[in-house]
């Protein structure tokens, strides 16, 4: 075959991928260097005397507290939620499968407000923890749900042969395989309970991101905000180096020959009746509560609520900067990942681990940097599309990055090269076979780009151009007025766009799993 093996250029060359990523990853790199020049040019002293002080105290126990009680509420629920159905004879478990995923279509800022307008007195810890949980348990359930669908039942059955009973083989066997999905489930929650503004905001409960909102609310790029976001940028390290340990470096995949068992489903028996009722009460509180409430002000509020002249504008301008975002974010991605599974080597590790460092960054952090940084450097742009456009880019870029890296490892460098050696050229062969296999893959990022761009509300707020209302920020405005009845049509319309961007990322956990 042409090339002798080795891998196909691209059209614009190895070299060339490689010198773009490299301008991506600085560029991904300008929110920590904003919390680090800020930090020194602030003054070591007037530091300490900003973080060391009972606010900042209070502050970080409450954000302690959110995610010591709600990272473990989310991982009972999304383990015991994925065993009951994908290990158990529990009658309607395809229904729950998807059922328990379908949380993740209503932003966690909807279900604040449902909670707020149905219960007013509701507010503090205790309904954080409560919000928080409901809305983010599903980041556990479906990366554990897709590993127990694709373990070998094999082990299992080798212990039960053994002796051990049905929970004993679960806690001793099946557990520790689901150790890296734990994790990764663990640590998305962790970080969105950081980043979180809107839930937290609606409810009175004082964390770190509602702080930093409020210090720039009223002193705009101020010392204390800027303090306060160099502690959450800290915690966002400590989450990620916490992960990495918990992670561990232990091997858990299958290795030898011969097809892979089906896993046996345990009976329920007595139990069945308590499992049911046990999950439908945890839909309720999650869907059933956050729908009742829209519905109920999209009818208390009547035809009065849906003036075109305020809700078109909103859908529209949130459709552009989706689509416009989810675009620009695959296109940025393609070089890191091309390099990452064609010309993988230590420099395109470091590379990618650079974006899932900014990633891991609250919006509002990054929103801070950008309005600083364009005001110092880039007055002209301030406030325009191409900074919101940069922001989202920046803040959902390892969404794209992972599925593109999956679509370009199953497209077979040998067919590109099939391709040249029948007369094609370099160009056309990658155009018509690599990036042919890998479109499905990019797809799958766009939409969660996507998805994650319709639901983003503070580097919005901090970064949009004056005149811009997308749904979440029009959503945000009424409600923070107290005009329940007028924000309902900018929730419904959240959540009807982002329910099919669920059913997505679930069926493609499926198809990870290879079910």
């Amino acid at each position: 075959m042409a090339g002798g093996g080795k891998a196909p250029r691209p059209p614009l060359g190895v070299s060339t991928l490689a010198l773009l990523a490299t301008f991506i990853a600085l560029f991904s790199l300008v929110p920590l260097g904003y919390v680090g020049y800020m930090t020194v040019a602030t003054g070591w002293d007037t530091v300490m005397e900003l973080v060391i002080r009972p606010r900042v105290g209070e502050l970080l126990l409450n954000t302690i507290l959110l995610v010591v009680f709600t990272v473990p509420l989310c991982l009972v629920l999304g383990v015991g939620g994925a065993w009951l159905v994908e290990r158990t004879t529990m009658r309607g478990h395809r229904w729950w499968a998807l059922a328990l995923a379908a949380p993740l279509a209503i932003p966690a800022f909807v279900n604040s407000y449902a909670w707020a307008s149905t219960v007013p007195s509701i507010a503090g810890l205790g309904a954080g923890t409560l919000i928080a949980t409901l809305s983010y348990f599903p980041l556990v359930y479906i990366p554990v749900a897709a590993t127990l669908g694709r373990l070998d039942p094999a082990i299992e059955q080798s212990a039960a042969s053994l002796g051990l009973g049905p929970w004993s083989v679960f806690f001793r066997v099946v557990l520790p395989q689901l150790r890296i999905a734990m994790a990764g489930g663990a640590l998305l929650v962790a970080l969105h309970l950081l980043s979180e503004y809107g839930a937290f905001a609606m409810i009175r409960f004082d964390t770190f991101t509602t702080a930093i909102m409020v210090q720039f609310q009223s002193a705009f790029s101020g010392a204390a905000g800027n303090m306060l976001a160099s502690v959450l940028v800290l915690l966002c390290m400590l989450l990620l180096l916490a992960e990495s340990k918990a992670r561990g470096n232990a091997r858990y995949s299958r290795v030898g020959f011969g097809a892979q068992g089906l896993a046996f489903r345990l009976r329920l028996g007595g139990h069945e009746v308590a499992s049911q009722l046990a999950l439908l009460a945890l839909i309720v509180l999650s869907v059933g509560v956050p729908l009742y409430s829209v519905l109920r002000w999209l009818i208390a509020g009547g035809s009065e609520i849906w003036s075109p002249d305020e809700f078109i504008p909103a859908l529209l301008q949130t459709l552009g900067y989706g689509l416009g975002g989810a675009l620009v974010t695959v296109v940025v991605a393609f070089p890191m990942a091309f390099l990452a599974v064609r010309h993988a080597n230590w420099f395109s590790k470091l590379l990618e681990l650079s974006n899932y460092v900014t990633s891991s960054m609250p919006g509002i952090v990054v929103g801070l940097a950008f309005v600083t940084v364009s005001i110092r450097l880039a007055p002209g742009i301030y406030q325009s599309a191409y900074v919101l456009l940069a922001a989202y880019v920046l803040l959902f870029l390892p969404r794209a990055l992972v599925n593109l890296r999956a679509g370009l490892s199953q497209a077979p460098r040998e067919l590109e090269e099939a391709a040249r050696s029948l007369g094609r050229s370099p160009a056309l062969a990658f155009f018509r076979v690599t990036l042919r296999l890998t479109a499905p893959a990019a797809a799958g990022g766009a939409a969660l780009v996507f998805l994650a761009i319709v639901n983003e509300l503070t580097a919005t707020l901090l970064l949009a151009p004056n005149g811009t209302r997308t749904l979440a920020t029009a959503f945000w405005a009424k409600s923070s007025e107290i005009d329940y009845a007028g924000a309902a049509p900018y929730a419904m319309l959240m959540i009807l766009i982002s329910v099919p961007m669920t059913y997505l990322l679930f069926q493609q956990s499926k198809k990870a799993a290879g079910q």
